[in-house]
């Protein structure tokens, strides 16, 4: 596979690290194997032959890593929507669909793989043989489809990223500014701060924006690394700190609900969703390792510490704030400066992880663009449809400012689509005629059921919210803080 099609994963953050370890010739073909995501090349790279690959352990730091960012904030304000009972059992659930749903992409790659003689598959195009091996003559004349459908998915998915970051980054920044006047270097007493009154959220969004497009102008993934790097050392020491604040003093649970209302437990769906789209990594990585062999094992392991992680973070936020719990839990911080701190380094994170995900939708988008025009005008139409991309990433996050909303939304939308509803089909379609027990046909459609019935409820039920809030929805998530 190519290097730009391994960064097409919706986190893409993983692959582009991956990327960025290849020989310089790899990296230089980049742009060129990406034009033809509609026509259906090879995915196979030369530079991939002389790579020595990754280790195991490396490997699992990849997967845990590519899978840790603005989703796991939102986990707390998620089990309230499902209950303190049904949300932590509900993400166990998820878990264990979406890593057998992984291990179900993993085995029809290399069937594809050893079939057609590649070194590596990626996601699109397993999917397009996958319907090229089905009986339907229709689904073999139209295989192309699927890998135009993948792709259309993870532009989606990429973009909904982007817009979350861009409501994620006006948010805790607002919060910060208003309570500058009043924070202190005591986080223990209790003391009510009033917040002063500043601009209005989407005018924080306006804000971020040159600043976006200073960043996305950059195309080489070497330079990218800088930002890689510094967005996982602020979030890791970012998310010790929340972590560590949140065990400090657990309340009585007894006054939650132990299952939350259906309609709110969509948008659950939807979040959890988000936070588990990482199906796009695992072919990648496994390209990358040293002994593939062992990546199933890997897989598993790594999935089982980012659902143990996930399901603490989000039960110990929801049980520490309640019902006062916010879309990230970022914004039930305290007013003191070891806490706001937090927020500053999350919001630099962010940043600098804005260039990574706009690269993947980027590398879709602009190669195909630009085979249709002369060499003379590739570049000033490179720039503009960069320009335009992080433009409307941001009309979309003023449209839509509620962090909660946007993260349901993209998980319901498109996450659904590649993590539940497309790997239990491809696995009908690629072994339908070598005779699927119908023991495995019932489990694969009703994963898929599922998946469906999760983009309907939880896009219906994000719209719906937006649609009733109208022209009362609160753009700013401040609230008077309790030290």
């Amino acid at each position: 596979m190519s290097m730009a099609k391994g960064a097409r994963s919706p986190q893409g953050a993983v692959d582009l690290n991956l990327d960025l370890r290849s020989p310089p010739e790899g990296a230089k073909e980049l742009p060129n194997k990406d034009s033809g995501f509609l026509d259906g090349s090879p995915s196979e790279s030369p530079g991939l032959e002389t790579t020595k690959g990754i280790t195991a352990f490396q490997t699992l730091v990849h997967l845990v890593k590519g899978n840790i960012g603005t989703g796991v904030l939102g986990l707390p304000l998620a089990m309230k929507n499902a209950g303190i009972l049904m949300g932590p059992l509900s993400l166990l659930a998820m878990g264990l669909i979406s890593c057998h749903c992984m291990h179900i992409l993993i085995r029809c790659a290399r069937r594809f793989c050893h079939r057609f003689n590649k070194p590596f598959m990626d996601y699109g195009d397993t999917v397009m043989h996958g319907l090229e091996a089905n009986p339907s003559a229709w689904l073999r004349n139209h295989a192309r489809w699927g890998r135009c459908i993948v792709s259309f998915f993870l532009i989606v998915t990429q973009m909904g990223f982007c817009c979350v970051y861009i409501v994620f980054l006006a948010d805790n920044l607002k919060q910060v500014v208003e309570a500058i006047n009043s924070t202190t270097n005591n986080c223990h007493y209790n003391e009510t701060v009033i917040l002063m009154h500043t601009m209005d959220s989407r005018l924080y969004m306006l804000t971020f924006l040159p600043f976006l497009v200073l960043i996305v102008l950059i195309r080489n993934l070497r330079v990218l690394t800088i930002f890689s790097l510094l967005a996982n050392i602020t979030m890791l020491i970012s998310l010790s700190i929340i972590v560590q604040y949140i065990v400090q003093e657990i309340p009585d649970p007894r006054q939650l609900p132990l299952v939350a209302n259906w309609k709110t437990y969509s948008l659950f769906f939807g979040t959890a969703i988000f936070s588990f789209e990482s199906i796009g990594v695992v072919l990648p990585l496994e390209n990358k390792m040293k002994d593939a062999r062992r990546f199933p094992l890997i897989l598993s392991l790594g999935m089982s510490i980012i659902t143990a992680l996930y399901i603490s973070v989000g039960t110990l936020g929801y049980l520490r704030f309640g019902d006062d719990v916010k879309a990230s839990i970022t914004l039930n911080l305290p007013n003191c400066w070891l806490y706001q701190s937090v927020k500053i380094l999350y919001v630099i994170g962010i940043l600098c992880t804005y260039a990574l995900q706009f690269y993947v939708p980027a590398e879709i988008i602009i190669p195909f663009a630009t085979s249709h025009v002369s060499k003379r005008w590739a570049l000033p139409l490179d720039l503009f449809i960069r320009l335009a991309m992080v433009s409307l990433t941001c009309v979309l996050a003023i449209l839509i400012p509620r962090l909660d909303l946007v993260l349901s939304l993209v998980g319901s939308l498109s996450g659904s689509a590649l993590a539940l509803i497309i790997p239990p089909l491809l696995e009908i379609t690629t072994y339908y005629s070598e005779g699927l027990s119908p023991v495995t046909i019932v489990k694969d459609t009703l994963i898929s059921i599922l998946g469906f019935v999760g983009f309907v409820m939880g896009t219906y039920q994000a719209l719906d919210e937006l649609i009733q809030s109208g022209s009362s929805l609160t753009f700013s998530n401040s609230t008077i803080f309790i030290q």
